[in-house]
């Protein structure tokens, strides 16, 4: 299933619309904790299942959105880091509803 809109609400929140107008939201600290890059899967690995990143503001805060083929977006961060795409099955997995 794929989105037909995707904001930033409240600073806080990626939201999504979905074609089925079902409606749902994930945190942007969830976000990128959770960032599928090589990288990032690297460092949650390393550091175990306890860890518990604290993030600044710039890297909870999304610069740019870019839509990836048919099955995702891709999210720049305030910060730099742009190397995870999230795929739209995952975004609705891990959202919570409306």
């Amino acid at each position: 299933m794929a989105p037909i809109q995707i904001k930033i609400k409240d600073k806080k929140y990626l939201f999504i619309k979905w074609q089925d107008s079902s409606e749902s939201s994930v945190r942007l600290t969830s976000l990128r904790r959770i960032c599928p890059c090589a990288m990032c899967s690297e460092e949650r690995n390393k550091q175990g299942k306890d860890y518990i990143p604290i993030y600044n503001d710039d890297q909870v805060t999304i610069q740019n959105l870019k839509l990836v083929g048919y099955y995702g977006i891709n999210v720049q961060w305030k910060d730099g880091h742009k190397l995870g795409i999230y795929e739209y099955g995952f975004l609705k997995r891990i959202a919570e509803p409306q």
